[in-house]
C-alpha cells in the first residue's frame, strides 16, 4: 500500500510516500480501507516530535480516517466487513490501510459521505465532551469560542448552538468571523495576531466584557492558548467554567490562579483521547448524539480543502500557517 511517512523530524517538506506492506489487525482490530484521511493540528506536532506521543519511525501521521472495513480480528463484534467507518488512532491514518482497535471504529450513516466523516468526529467528539461532559453548558448561558473558524473551534459555535448557548465566536480576522457567523455564532469578536503586550491584552479582556454584557461568560472554550487565555479568563463570570482544549498559538499561558478565587471559577483540562479510553460507554453515548445532530442538520464539519497524498506538504502548511477555516482532508486518489 502507498503511505506517507515521517523518516525523519521535521517540517511537512520532510514527508515521503512510499510503498509499504499493510498493516494486520490484531485480535481486537478493524482493517480499513481508508477513503480519507482528515488532517488535524497533532499530525503537525507528531512529525516535528512535538506532540505527547513519539512513535517509531518510519510511521505515518494521521489519526481520523473514514473508509470501509476490509478485514476484522477474530474478537472483532463491534463492525464487519464492508460496513463505513470511521477509525481513530494516534498515528498511522496517512495511509491507504489503517488498523484501530475497535474501540475507536464507529459506523457511519449513509447520508454522510468520506470526506466528511474524516473531517467530523475529533473535532466533534472533543468539542461535545468538553461542553457536555465538562463544563455542562446549560441554555442560555454564554460561551466564548477562541480561535472559532478553525476545525475545533467550529464544532463548538455549532454545538453551543444546538445546546442552546449564546456563542461569541473570537477569531482573528473579520473573514473568519463571518465564517463563525454562518456556522451560528450570535456575536463576534475580532482580535490581533499575537503575540499581544500587556495593553492588547487588558483591550481583549475589555471587549469581550463589553460584547458579554452583565455578568460576564459562563464557559471559555479555548484552542488558542498563549496570549488569548488570561484575557478570557478574566471576562469571566462567576462560577464560569475555563475550558483548555489546546494550544494552536505555541506557548503554553501561566495563567494568576487568583484570578480563579476572585470569580469562582473552573479551569477546566479537556482531554478527550483520554476520556474516550477510560469511559467508553460515555463516549459511545456521545458518538451516536453527534450522528443524531449531524443526521438533523444541525450540525457538519466545513471542509476547506481536499487534498491528494501527493500534496500533503500543502495541506499540512495551510494548517501551520492558521490559515485554515474548518477542516483539510487528504484522499489517497492520485
Amino acid at each position: 500500500m502507498r503511505a506517507i511517512l515521517s523518516k525523519n523530524i521535521g517540517p511537512p517538506e520532510t514527508l515521503v510516500i512510499e510503498e509499504v506492506p499493510p498493516p494486520q489487525p490484531g485480535d481486537t482490530e478493524v482493517l480499513i480501507e481508508v477513503k480519507a484521511s482528515g488532517v488535524n493540528f497533532p499530525d503537525l506536532l507528531i512529525i516535528e516530535d512535538k506532540y505527547q506521543f513519539r512513535p517509531e519511525r518510519p510511521f505515518s501521521p494521521g489519526g481520523e480516517v473514514a473508509g470501509i472495513v476490509q478485514a476484522t480480528g477474530k474478537a472483532v463484534s463491534k463492525v464487519k466487513v464492508g460496513d463505513r467507518v470511521i477509525g481513530l488512532g494516534a498515528w498511522g491514518g496517512y495511509a491507504e490501510q489503517f488498523c484501530a482497535d475497535q474501540s475507536r471504529v464507529f459506523k457511519i450513516p449513509d447520508q454522510m459521505d468520506y470526506e466528511s466523516a474524516a473531517a467530523f468526529l475529533l473535532t466533534y467528539a472533543t468539542s461535545y465532551h468538553a461542553l457536555k461532559n465538562r463544563a455542562a453548558l446549560q441554555p442560555d448561558e454564554t460561551l466564548l469560542v477562541l480561535g472559532a473558524a478553525g476545525g475545533a473551534g467550529l464544532s463548538a459555535v455549532e454545538l453551543g448552538q444546538a445546546m442552546g448557548a449564546r456563542v461569541i465566536a473570537g477569531a482573528s480576522s473579520s473573514d473568519k468571523e463571518a465564517i463563525a457567523k454562518e456556522h451560528g455564532a450570535h456575536e463576534g469578536l475580532v482580535y490581533a495576531r499575537g503575540p499581544l503586550d500587556v495593553d492588547q491584552q487588558k483591550t481583549l479582556s475589555a471587549e469581550i466584557k463589553q460584547i458579554a454584557g452583565s455578568g460576564g461568560v459562563d464557559v471559555v472554550y479555548d484552542p488558542v492558548g498563549g496570549d488569548y487565555s488570561e484575557p478570557a479568563l478574566r471576562a469571566m463570570a462567576w462560577k464560569g467554567r475555563f475550558l483548555v482544549v489546546g494550544f494552536a498559538s505555541g506557548p503554553i499561558p501561566r495563567i494568576p490562579l487568583n484570578l480563579t478565587l476572585l470569580k469562582g471559577c473552573s479551569i477546566v483540562g479537556v482531554f478527550w483521547g483520554q476520556f474516550a479510553k477510560l469511559e467508553p460507554e460515555e463516549e459511545d453515548k456521545n458518538v451516536r448524539e453527534l450522528m443524531e445532530l449531524y443526521l438533523a442538520g444541525k450540525i457538519a464539519p466545513r471542509i476547506s480543502g481536499v487534498y491528494p497524498f501527493a500534496k500533503v506538504t500543502d495541506a499540512l502548511s495551510e494548517i501551520s500557517s492558521r490559515r485554515v477555516t474548518g477542516k483539510i482532508v487528504l484522499t489517497p486518489d492520485a
